[in-house]
């Protein structure tokens, strides 16, 4: 037997809603095969099948809050064990086919009938994705997933990666936790109520925090701590930007496209990060990552936080394509439908609240990415020009910074390489 896990669906996750089973006991299914919906801390996926086999039990019903990442949700008799259910069942899986009473009256047995390991971690921290069977077997064999390249769906190391990989010397499991236990030096504020605060009970509702609120106030609250934050701050003219929208947006009226102003910021962020790659990097403990395409995040409110879905290598692309991406992204963002790699892996982020009226705003760095670029609203004001003043249309523009990846020379040639685009857009239509 094997027990399908609530699996970690982004990298920010720590529990989930069990939204909808695509399966019943019975069903076989095989790898890469829906077999249920879970609601995340950002968005409402699909789970696939990892391991064929068939399913004998369902552990947690359709609806259920709160299931813990690596929490059993349901069984999976594998090939192994898919031919005779009682005879042929393998010595040490056999205790997991017993029932809860018999559990509790053979503690003896537990030590081979532990679940799976839990999902290791690779050099960096970051969660590396493996079946419970693959993981088993990988513990048995004495194999180091970090050194295997899965094949199961979305790159998920399954039962033949590991099968017949070399052997290598196992790390110790507390690595990563005591890494970064030494390099913590700050003792961590005790939380106090509002009691405790000054503010009396029953003076207030409570709306308890949803999977979401909880990922955003955690990541927030990292970056500010530990990513050297500073802002700089750029005056763009728009006028000749309105006047270019106006015209594309007649000539793509017949396709139903309509490009917005930040669809015109999105481009040109992509045309400077290309301009000035030191921009577009990623601080990492082994060095400054460049990478190798713009791929510009843009905030979205849903209903209870924010979400950045990628617009992928769009250096590469037309402002019509831009338009056509960012709205159907907005919509899945809102409807909490999209998949994981639409939201996660961004190289850099525009954030706008412009259309609130916002005139100037700094935002908090979306880890890992170098930048974050705030749009505030476009606003006659007085400008000088040839010892005139005139009237122009203005938007204020701030690049927040990581100052272990962009100093300030680099944001400031960023900024010089963005500031044309912006006030002559027909550079970008080239």
């Amino acid at each position: 037997m094997t027990d399908i896990l609530m699996p970690a669906l982004s990298p920010t996750m720590e529990e989930g809603v069990l939204a909808k089973w695509h399966v019943k006991v019975g069903d076989v299914v095989s790898a890469g095969d829906v077999i249920a919906e879970i609601e995340t801390d950002k968005a409402t996926m699909e789970v696939e099948a990892v391991d064929e086999g068939e399913i004998t039990d369902i552990l947690v019903a359709e609806g259920t809050e709160g299931v813990k990442v690596n929490t059993p949700i349901a069984r999976l008799k594998d090939e192994g064990g898919a031919a005779a259910p009682k005879p042929a069942a393998k010595a040490e899986e056999a205790p997991k086919a017993e029932s809860a009473p018999a559990a509790a009256e053979a503690p003896k047995a537990a030590a081979p009938a532990a679940p799976a390991p839990a999902a290791p971690k690779s050099d960096n921290g970051e969660r590396i994705f493996s079946s419970p069977l693959a993981r088993r077997i990988a513990a048995q064999n004495g194999v180091d997933l970090k050194s295997i390249k899965g094949t199961g769906p979305h790159g998920r190391i399954v039962k033949r990666d590991v099968e017949g990989a070399p052997k290598v010397a196992a790390q110790p499991a507390a690595s990563t936790a005591t890494a970064a236990a030494a390099t913590s030096g700050i003792e961590p504020r005790k939380a106090q109520s509002l009691a405790q605060m000054g503010i009396p009970d029953g003076s207030y509702d409570l709306i308890p925090l949803d999977g979401m609120k909880k990922a955003v106030a955690r990541r927030m609250v990292d970056s500010i701590q530990n990513v050297p934050h500073f802002p700089l701050f750029i005056d763009v003219e728009i006028d000749q930007l309105m006047a270019v929208r106006a015209k594309v947006n007649k000539m793509l009226e017949p396709q139903g496209i309509k490009v917005s102003v930040n669809d015109f910021v999105i481009k040109a962020a992509a045309l400077a990060l290309k301009a000035v790659p030191e921009a577009n990097a990623s601080y990492t403990p082994e060095g400054i990552a460049m990478h190798h395409n713009a791929d510009v995040s843009m905030a979205v409110a849903i209903d209870g936080g924010l979400i950045t879905p990628i617009i992928k290598k769009a250096e590469t692309k037309g402002l019509a394509q831009i338009a056509t991406e960012s709205k159907d992204l907005a919509k899945r963002a809102r409807e909490r439908k999209l998949k994981p790699d639409e939201f996660q892996g961004g190289t850099f982020s525009v954030s706008n609240l412009g259309m609130f009226g916002i005139k100037q705003f700094t935002s908090i760095i979306n880890e890992p990415q170098g930048c974050i670029m705030s749009v505030g609203a476009g606003e006659q004001r007085a400008v000088v020009k040839n010892g005139q003043v005139v009237p122009a249309t203005v938007m204020t523009v701030t690049l927040t910074c990581d100052h272990r990846v962009v100093d300030g020379a680099i944001g400031a040639r960023f900024l010089q390489a963005f500031k044309p685009l912006i006030e002559d857009p027909v550079a970008m239509l080239a």
